[in-house]
């Protein structure tokens, strides 16, 4: 019993000894882990190019975090830095890795002081994967209901509702459209840089309408095709100076100087004598207007005008009128864009004026 016992301390401590360099190796790697974790600035990061035309960007990237981290490298394990997030700033994306994006960053903006830094896709999100969840839909800059301009409320609920619904009710819905279809006039032809009408032999050059934004008034359309519920044909046009583009309405025979235009594909509902559009602003999100034919005065009267802020229009013909107060569209998030191999999200919407709102 005396040599077992013996034995037995023995064998303790050695095991003893034996762990006791185990926990001191560990030690000595958490210590030298803490010091390869020194603090860094941008300086720390390469110096790259700035960005001096945004259409030259792959994608953007924003995020809902107070604070961001930009990694040196695309590794978890890589030195970075926290920084408080600029909703001012720009966070341009450039190239995709399994779990970062790399981006041009301009440090205060500063074209001339730009680095390439690696953020964490958990922290930031893509433009061509926005989508609408969470999105306040209501929200409007302005808005004009008849002659009454409102630059104060913000919300859509003053006119109606708006909601995201899915692509199959969208698809259904279409099938019941009210608002017409614009078709071609067989009688109109280009010719010779001009939309001529021949009827019985005779040819009327289309004459385009001055756009009092432009000094020389060039303009350039495309022939869109007619209202059968109006009798007047619908002309894309655009100016030579500026991006907008309307949409114009002529009365070729009676040769009247029709004032009627809309921003947007028109959607015409026949029995209201309705004309409506939803079009993106080239400044803020999108524009919705319902206006009315005065056939007397060859002109039309503005109902409803309003300016939502968290959606641009994707497909202008998509949209149409399913009831007299029910407006579908398809649209995408407000900075939403696609990519060189990603395509932007679409969404679709409903709109539900109020019943008798005019």
């Amino acid at each position: 019993m005396k040599i077992s016992y013996q034995f037995f301390i023995s064998s303790m401590v050695v095991v003893f000894v034996g762990c006791n360099p185990q926990n001191k190796t560990s030690e000595a790697t958490k210590t030298e882990a803490a010091t390869t974790q020194k603090t860094i600035a941008f300086s720390d990061f390469k110096k790259i190019k700035g960005v001096e035309n945004v259409q030259d960007v792959p994608f953007q990237l924003s995020t809902q975090l107070d604070s961001i981290r930009f990694f040196v490298a695309p590794n978890k394990d890589a030195a970075h830095l926290k920084v408080a997030y600029n909703k001012l700033h720009n966070y341009y994306g450039f190239e995709e890795f399994d779990d970062f994006y790399s981006i041009n960053y301009s440090i205060n903006n500063n074209i001339s002081n730009s680095i390439e830094a690696f953020v964490l896709k958990s922290e930031f999100t893509a433009a061509f994967d926005l989508t609408l969840q969470g999105v306040d839909l209501y929200e409007i800059r302005s808005s004009l209901f008849k002659t009454s301009q409102d630059l104060k409320n913000k919300s859509f609920n003053k006119y109606g509702t708006i909601s995201e619904v899915s692509e199959q009710e969208f698809k259904t819905a279409s099938k019941k459209r009210i608002d017409e279809v614009l078709v071609k006039n067989p009688y109109i032809k280009l010719k010779d840089g001009n939309w001529i009408n021949t009827e019985n032999g005779k040819e009327t050059i289309i004459v385009q309408h001055e756009n009092v934004s432009t000094e020389d008034g060039t303009l350039s359309n495309e022939y869109v095709g007619k209202s059968p519920f109006l009798h007047l044909e619908v002309f894309k046009e655009n100016s030579v100076e500026v991006s907008d583009t309307f949409y114009s309405f002529y009365n070729i025979k009676s040769g009247s100087n029709f004032q009627i235009f809309t921003a947007g594909y028109p959607q015409i509902i026949p029995t209201k004598k309705w004309i409506s559009y939803l079009s993106s602003n080239s400044d803020v999100g999108s524009d919705f207007e319902v206006s009315k034919y005065l056939e007397q005065k060859n002109n039309q009267e503005s109902l409803l005008y309003v300016n939502f802020t968290k959606f641009k229009i994707a497909d202008e013909t998509k949209s149409f009128w399913a009831d007299n107060d029910t407006f579908y569209a398809e649209v995408y998030p407000t900075n939403s864009a696609p990519s060189k191999d990603k395509k932007q999200k679409a969404a679709f919407i409903k709109i539900q004026l109020k019943p008798n709102l005019f």
